[in-house]
C-alpha cells in the first residue's frame, strides 16, 4: 500500500510554503470529474491561464477532460479519437484516449501528480528542505518537474542523454537540475545506479522512481480507468444502437514504467470481456523473450519489468517493431504522407490531422491495438482502447533526424510505409500468457528489485500471492488520499 504515515514537523513546513506560494491541490475526484467537482472560483480563474503556464491553479488541468486549447480551457469529455478502419484495415473501432491536452503535453504529469501528492500532504516529502528526484526514460521527468516547480518545490530530472532534444530544451527551463545518463530508451539501469549515487551521497533529495512508485499505479487506476470508461461508454452511445451491441475488447498499451496499465485492471472490473495485452519493443523483447537490446520508441524503458505491472492481471504481451513506429511518424506528418492518406487511402482530412495527436509510443499502443485486433478477430462490435501518450510536438527533431538519414519523404515511401507498416500489420511476436507465462514474466522482477533495488522476495512473493495486500489494496486508497488532501488544503486557507 502507499505509506500515508503523517511527518507533523515537515507537514506543517508544506502547508507553510503552500500558503505562501497560493497553491492548492486538486483530489481525484476534481481530477476524474473536474466540470463537476472543481470549484467555480478555480475555473473562473483558468479562463485567463495558458495550458502550459506556469501558475499552481494548472495543477486542476490534471485530467484527460480538458478542453482542446492551449488558453483558458475549462473541462468538457474525455479527449479522446477514432481510429478509421480505412487507417487500420481492421474492423474493429480502435479509440485512443489524447494525450496532448494536458500541462506539458502529455498525461504523465498526472503519473507523477499521483507519486508526489501522497508524500507532500503526509510531510513524507519536505517542499521545503528536498528536493524530488525524477527518474525517467522521457515525459514523467518532465512531468515532475513541471508539478514540480508549481509546487514550489526544487526538482532533479534524469533521463537518458539519448532523448529527444525537445525534452532536454524545456527540461533546462524548468527543472532545477537536469542530469543526463548514458544511453537511450533502454537503458534504465544507468538511470537506476545515478538515483542510487544521489541517494547514497546526498541529504537534501527524495526519489520519485515511476517504476515502483503505487502513486503512480493508483493514478491510472483511478483517472485514466475512469476516462477510458466513460470514453467507451461515449463512443457506444454515438454508434450502436440502445441494446448496447458492443463490447470493450481490450486495452493495449506499451510497458514503459507500468503505470498506465493500471487503467486495464480497472477496465476488466468494469466489463468482463476486457483483456490487457502489454507492448514492448522488438529489439528489447524483455518480456517474450528475456531479452535486450536497443530501440527507439521513446519513453519505454526495457530490460526489466516495472515493479508496479500487475502481471498476473495481463492476458497478452505484443512486440513492436521500431523501425514501423519510426515509419508511421514520418508518413502520419510528412505532407506526401498526409496527402497519400487522403488522396489514396481516402481518409477523411480531420481524421489525417487527428494522426499528430501520436507522438512515437502512441502509434506504437496503436499498432499493439491493431495486432490484438487482428489476433482475435474481433469484428465491427468489438472496441479496443488505447493511449496516446504524448503527441508529434515532442518529436519534431526525430522528423528532421530522418529526413537527414533517409532523404526526402516521397509518395512512394509513403505507399510502403502504409502497405509494410499498418495495413501489413501481422499477428508474429505475439504471446497469449498462461499461468505459467505469466508466473516467469513476474519472476523476472527479482532480478531488479530484489537483486538491486533493496526490495524483499517477501514483497514480491505478496504481489503474487496476496494481491489484497498488495495491488488490490492500492486501489481502495484514492478516498483517503482526498481526505489528506482536503486537510491540507483547509490548512493553507487558515
Amino acid at each position: 500500500m502507499i505509506d500515508l504515515t503523517i511527518n507533523k514537523k515537515a507537514l506543517d513546513e508544506n502547508i507553510k510554503k503552500a500558503r505562501e506560494n497560493n497553491i492548492i491541490l486538486p483530489t481525484y475526484k476534481q481530477m476524474r470529474q473536474p466540470d463537476k467537482n472543481v470549484p467555480q472560483e478555480i475555473k473562473d480563474k483558468l479562463k485567463s491561464i495558458g495550458l502550459w503556464d506556469i501558475n499552481p491553479l494548472n495543477l486542476f488541468r490534471i485530467t484527460w477532460k480538458n478542453e482542446q486549447k492551449m488558453n483558458g480551457g475549462l473541462y468538457g469529455k474525455p479527449n479522446f479519437i477514432e481510429l478509421p478502419s480505412r487507417l487500420t484495415g481492421i474492423d474493429a473501432k480502435i479509440i485512443c484516449m489524447v494525450g496532448k491536452y494536458f500541462p506539458t503535453g502529455c498525461h504523465k504529469v498526472g503519473a507523477s501528480f499521483g507519486c508526489l501528492v501522497p508524500r507532500l500532504v503526509t510531510g513524507q516529502f519536505s517542499s521545503a528542505a528536498q528536493k524530488a528526484v525524477w527518474p525517467s526514460t522521457g515525459n514523467y521527468c518532465r512531468g515532475g518537474a513541471f508539478n514540480s516547480k508549481l509546487l514550489a518545490c526544487d526538482s532533479v530530472a534524469i533521463l537518458p542523454e539519448g532523448m529527444s532534444r525537445e525534452r532536454f530544451e524545456w527540461l533546462y527551463a524548468i527543472a532545477g537540475e537536469v542530469i543526463a545518463t548514458a544511453g537511450t530508451e533502454s537503458n534504465v539501469k544507468e538511470i537506476f545506479d545515478k538515483t542510487h549515487e544521489l541517494r547514497n551521497t546526498r541529504d537534501d533529495v527524495m526519489i520519485f522512481n515511476q517504476f515502483e512508485e503505487m502513486g503512480n499505479y493508483l493514478w491510472h487506476y483511478e483517472i485514466t480507468g475512469s476516462a477510458i470508461s466513460e470514453a467507451f461508454e461515449y463512443f457506444r452511445q454515438e454508434n450502436y444502437d440502445d441494446d448496447g451491441d458492443c463490447r470493450l475488447a481490450g486495452i493495449c498499451l506499451m510497458s514503459g514504467s507500468g503505470g498506465s496499465l493500471a487503467a486495464g485492471d480497472y477496465l476488466k472490473e468494469m466489463y468482463t470481456d476486457c483483456k490487457i495485452a502489454v507492448g514492448e519493443a522488438l529489439q528489447c523483447p524483455t518480456i517474450l523473450n528475456n531479452g535486450f537490446g536497443d530501440h527507439r520508441i521513446e519513453g519505454v524503458g526495457d530490460k526489466h519489468i516495472p515493479w508496479i505491472h500487475n502481471v498476473k492481471n495481463t492476458d497478452m504481451a505484443i512486440a513492436i517493431d521500431d523501425n514501423d513506429a519510426m515509419a508511421l511518424l514520418r508518413l502520419f506528418n510528412e505532407p506526401k504522407g498526409k496527402e497519400y492518406l487522403t488522396k489514396e487511402v481516402g481518409m477523411d482530412a480531420k481524421d489525417v490531422e487527428n494522426l499528430s495527436f501520436m507522438g512515437i509510443s502512441g502509434i506504437a499502443n496503436m499498432l499493439c491495438a491493431i495486432k490484438f485486433a487482428k489476433h482475435y478477430e474481433l469484428t465491427d462490435k468489438d472496441v479496443v482502447a488505447t493511449v496516446l501518450t504524448d503527441s508529434v510536438e515532442m518529436y519534431k527533431s526525430r522528423l528532421e533526424e530522418l529526413c537527414e538519414i533517409q532523404g526526402e519523404y516521397k509518395s512512394s515511401c509513403a505507399a510502403f510505409d502504409y502497405a509494410k507498416s499498418l495495413y501489413g500489420a501481422a499477428t508474429d511476436n505475439m504471446l497469449e500468457l498462461t499461468e505459467f507465462e505469466r508466473k516467469r514474466i513476474h519472476n523476472l522482477k527479482y532480478y531488479t528489485w530484489v537483486e538491486q533495488q533493496g526490495r524483499t522476495a517477501d514483497e514480491l512473493n505478496d504481489q503474487w500471492y496476496r494481491q489484497d495486500l498488495t495491488f488490490e489494496s492500492v486501489r481502495g486508497q484514492a478516498d483517503d488520499i482526498d481526505e489528506l488532501i482536503e486537510e491540507f488544503n483547509e490548512a493553507v486557507s487558515k
